[in-house]
């Protein structure tokens, strides 16, 4: 399973950010694919939070229009909503505790569970994931 990070959706929609064209197109491959995608609520809620932020430059979305977006996204076969399971406290833990984590990555540990819990592999941009035990990750903006 693909488990997206917050980072690539708001490359792919946001022309400002010097990624944006790999970012689309990967995106854009992903959501026709067939191999089932995770979305977590983390990645859903940080994509509405910073993409309708008024106060941020660049084009942002109305919260009615970034809803929408995230709708479709919904609809599409392959796409599931990722929350935590029955075990996701003890692993948590153990993310939090030898990744040595600290203040806002905590985040980031809780997105490094949630993938482990359902098999995932977690697709990001942020290098900060490879402190995390046991997780595998990608960044699919250096493969060529």
């Amino acid at each position: 399973m693909i488990v997206l990070d917050a980072n690539l959706l708001l490359y792919a929609y946001d022309e400002a950010f010097a990624e944006h064209a790999r970012a689309r197109t990967w995106l854009e491959d992903v959501f026709s694919g067939e191999e089932p995608v995770g979305l977590p609520w983390q990645t859903v809620s940080a994509f509405l939070r910073i993409h309708t932020d008024p106060r941020l430059p660049g084009g942002r979305f109305t919260m009615d229009e970034a809803v929408r977006l995230v709708d479709q996204w919904m609809m599409l076969p392959q796409v599931q909503l990722l929350a935590p399971g029955e075990h996701h406290w003890s692993e948590f833990r153990r993310m939090l505790v030898e990744g040595t984590v600290r203040g806002p990555m905590t985040t980031d540990a809780a997105l490094a569970t949630l993938t482990i819990e359902c098999g995932g592999v977690l697709y990001t941009n942020d290098r900060d994931f490879a402190r995390f035990p046991g997780l595998r990750w990608v960044n699919p903006l250096l493969e060529s």
